[in-house]
């Protein structure tokens, strides 16, 4: 793929996307959840382990003004090369972090954006690699990544 080219393949046609559901430009099927409704997809996580994980996804962009987000699936062959490939999809990505977790590979990668890297240095990365790996290699996914936010948004320098 050269650079810049996107695929544009949609495996589900919008017509058979559920009610709430739209694909988005990257390709991506987000859905609406409406407040109060429960979960009727069979989700990796617990209710509770998202609202955590949100919650400390929200604090840490609060406290730092550096966005933070998360992956968690499958990087391919190289992980390295698939964490750059999917860093520059992520929202703000200019100005924020990704941990991208790739569970199957026993894989962290973390990746920040031009605007932040004089604040989210490599330092800064591995320390939240590390804090990650360390509950993540006990099984506890989520909260791995919960601190591994939580020891990089303490790491990084005021705006």
């Amino acid at each position: 793929m050269a650079s810049g080219d996107h695929s544009t393949a949609v495996a589900v046609a919008p017509e058979d996307l559920p009610m709430g559901s739209v694909i988005t430009a990257s390709g991506r099927i987000s859905g609406v959840h409406r407040v109060g409704e429960p979960f009727t997809d069979d989700l990796p996580f617990t209710t509770k382990d998202l609202v955590a994980l949100d919650v400390a996804l929200t604090e840490a962009t609060r406290a730092t003004k550096v966005r933070f987000n998360v992956y968690v699936g499958d990087l391919g062959a190289d992980p390295t090369a698939g964490a750059d490939a999917l860093f520059p999809t992520t929202p703000e990505a200019e100005r924020s972090v990704l941990i991208a977790v790739s569970p199957n590979q026993r894989v962290v990668e973390v990746r920040s954006g031009r605007v932040v890297a004089d604040r989210v240095t490599d330092r800064i990365a591995q320390l939240g690699a590390t804090a990650a790996v360390s509950s993540i290699s006990e099984g506890n996914l989520i909260d791995g990544l919960i601190s591994g936010i939580r020891v990089m948004a303490a790491a990084i320098s005021a705006p």
